[in-house]
């Protein structure tokens, strides 16, 4: 039983998060993993809490969709 994980910033809507399940889920159907076996896990973070290169990514611009 496969148990993705993603890490993303706060802000994907409902439908955008359910297409990127549904994306996910279908890689490891294309592999021979059933449907039901595939659990995706989404994790939205404040840019506020989520820092690259030491500085927190809500002090600088990210372009839209990163």
């Amino acid at each position: 039983m496969p148990v993705v994980i993603v890490e993303m910033w706060e802000g994907r809507t409902i439908d955008e998060r359910r297409q990127l399940a549904r994306d996910l889920t279908d890689a490891f159907v294309k592999i021979g993993v059933p449907a039901d076996a595939v659990n995706v896990i989404i994790k939205e973070n404040p840019k506020s809490c989520w820092a690259t290169g030491g500085q927190l990514c809500s002090d600088f611009r990210i372009p839209e969709g990163a």
